[in-house]
């Protein structure tokens, strides 16, 4: 009889298909205690007795968020091999879902990358190839540090909000009010190199940490084409949250303290002046604002975000990890 798909190392966890399920012989003799099924499948609960069971209801496409369940997953996988059981971990092939979760698991334990995990769970079954939508998600867990906890990680928040902004640009709407996510509500003290200031009445509207860097306009870019780009591009901010809020797909940003017009957004998008396509767009117009370096900065290394008064600590990478 062929023996299960073992992972390489001495925990008893083993991948498979639907079918697996029903080679009871080989469960048995491989001591399988705990099922992880990750499909959405209709199943015969007959299968999981006597075994305690978890199921992830997720299809296997690129959009599918199976991050928010690693955790989950994780410490299933985790209490079934502590108690010195099994755990088999299967979905409709044993291929890109079930390799996912055992992936996120070996990260997690063994602190190594997506790539390191999947090239050791494929010498157990070398079929196993995560849509590329799971293996980006694999890695920004990677990034995140494989947090207990995914959904308190900024870098999972950015992640989930760029995704809402996604849909709402296919649905041709803006992304609901609720789900926009003010970056200087949830950002550390973080040292800045510049202020961006309105130019006619000198109110701080960002900071450099707010910057969202786009291909052309990068440090590792042609520094002429950065120079070309027309607008600077950042994070929304709590400032913009009367404008924002407003559900319309596009409009105009205006200066909080003298009204003046210094920007605009466009949630399906918009093409910078130096030819990249941003998404979403919320940009300040370079003739609209000025470039100022903090007098503070020398003395104190932080400056607080614009419009704040007080921040909770940052929790999980910074951006610059991402």
């Amino acid at each position: 009889m062929a023996l299960l798909d073992r992972v390489p190392g001495d925990s008893k966890l083993y991948i498979g298909g639907l079918f697996t399920l029903r080679r009871r012989d080989a469960l048995e003799e491989a001591g399988v205690t705990h099922v992880l099924s990750v499909l959405r499948l209709p199943l015969d609960q007959r299968l999981f007795v006597p075994f305690k069971h978890m199921v992830v209801e997720v299809d296997d496409v690129e959009d599918e968020n199976l991050l928010e369940h690693f955790p989950a997953t994780n410490q299933f996988i985790k209490e079934g091999l502590d108690a010195g059981g099994g755990v088999l971990v299967h979905c409709a092939m044993g291929k890109s879902r079930s390799a996912t979760c055992v992936i996120a698991y070996l990260m997690q334990q063994h602190n190594i990358s997506a790539e390191e995990a999947l090239s050791h769970l494929r010498k157990a079954r070398p079929i196993c190839e995560p849509n590329s939508g799971f293996m980006s998600q694999l890695e920004l867990y990677g990034s995140m540090s494989t947090p207990q906890n995914v959904e308190e990680s900024p870098a999972y928040q950015r992640w989930v909000f760029q995704r809402e902004v996604e849909l709402s640009r296919a649905c041709g709407q803006a992304p609901d009010a609720e789900k926009i996510r003010f970056e200087d509500e949830h950002a550390s003290q973080d040292s800045v190199d510049y202020e961006l200031r309105c130019r006619k009445c000198r109110r701080t509207l960002a900071t450099s940490q707010y910057l969202t860097q786009h291909a052309s306009a990068s440090s590792n870019s042609d520094p002429s084409k950065a120079r070309s780009c027309a607008h600077y591009f950042l994070d929304p901010l709590s400032w913009m949250r009367p404008e924002l809020e407003q559900g319309k797909v596009d409009g105009r940003l205006e200066c909080p303290k003298c009204h003046t017009n210094v920007g605009k957004y466009a949630w399906q998008g918009m093409q910078c002046s130096c030819s990249e396509w941003i998404l979403p767009a919320i940009s300040l117009s370079k003739s609209r604002i000025d470039e100022v370096k903090p007098q503070s900065s020398a003395a104190t290394g932080i400056r607080r975000p614009p419009g704040s008064t007080s921040m909770p600590p940052r929790r999980g990478p910074s951006k610059e990890s991402l």
